[in-house]
């Protein structure tokens, strides 16, 4: 492991005309880290990893990745990407792709192992243009990793998967990091960044306005909330209740003291089907970017 931080942002800004995307963002993600980027649509996530890829260049600031600029990582092979909007060739076999790229890199990892990693095994003599959205995302997932990069950047990169390919794939991932490797990636599967990333960094507006672990950002909202259905009414002036939101079919309490709140609801006519529970990573990324 080595002291240098995979990645290193340094007052990192970009603006499109009146547009400001990312603005002064300072951040540094040390190696071996697993780190989820999260925001809503239009907080800089896409410009920042831009950024960080050497794709877009910088209005203002600095990007370092292993201590060098981008371009200079990339060309040594020490990033990995797996971008939505990342094209493949369509007329070709998943077989003939894989072989293709395997002989564009300095020191790829042996393409029995990306095959292994990346659970092409069954898709090999198939079509890339006939690929499913979950198969595809395999097939980015095996390029991204077939250099043996250092850090690797991916965005959304369970979307199309069913539940048990996205388990396998963040079992994978934590194998990747055991070694020292860097994983960045954006999603808007929010028990995803809860469950497999070490830290989690929220933007809004170009700007983190979180950073933490899962534990540190749901702390956000407080204490315990409290689901239930009920008559509407200004529920945040119970006892215990730092705020009230009507959810489909319900009420969310989120709650200072749920043992007061609990002990107000029971006493209130229509009150009925009362959960109570841990605040959610959903609960605080709606309250973080509101």
């Amino acid at each position: 492991m080595t002291n240098t931080p995979a990645i290193a942002l340094t007052g990192l800004t970009k603006r499109y005309g009146s547009l400001t995307a990312v603005d002064a963002l300072d951040l540094e993600v040390p190696a071996g880290q697993i780190l989820a980027l999260l925001g809503p649509n239009g907080a800089g996530k896409s410009t920042a990893t831009e950024m960080i890829l050497g794709l877009v260049t910088p209005g203002a600031g600095e990007v370092r990745v292993n201590g060098s600029a981008p371009v200079d990582a990339v060309r040594r092979g020490e990033i990995g990407a797996m971008l939505q909007n990342g094209s493949l060739l369509a007329d070709t076999s998943v077989s003939a792709l894989l072989r293709l790229m395997h002989g564009l890199h300095a020191h790829p990892l042996p393409l029995a192992e990306v095959i292994e990693r990346a659970d092409l095994a069954s898709i090999l003599k198939s079509n890339v243009g006939k690929l499913s959205g979950g198969q595809a995302q395999r097939l980015r997932f095996g390029l991204a990793i077939m250099g043996d990069p250092r850090l690797l950047i991916l965005d959304e990169p369970t979307v199309g998967m069913d539940v048990d390919a996205r388990r396998r794939f963040w079992t994978i991932m934590e194998d990747l990091t055991t070694g020292g490797r860097t994983v960045v990636f954006a999603t808007h599967y929010l028990d995803e960044a809860d469950e497999f990333a070490d830290r989690i960094v929220v933007l809004n507006a170009g700007r983190i306005v979180a950073d933490g672990s899962g534990s540190q950002i749901k702390a956000v909202v407080g204490g315990r909330q409290v689901r239930f259905a009920g008559p509407d009414r200004d529920w945040s002036a119970l006892p215990g209740v730092v705020s009230a939101r009507d959810e489909a079919g319900g009420w969310l309490l989120t709650c200072a003291d749920s043992d007061a709140a609990l002990r107000a609801l029971v006493g209130i006519a229509g009150v009925r089907d009362i959960e109570v529970t841990a605040p959610r990573l959903e609960d605080a990324f709606l309250e973080l970017v509101a």
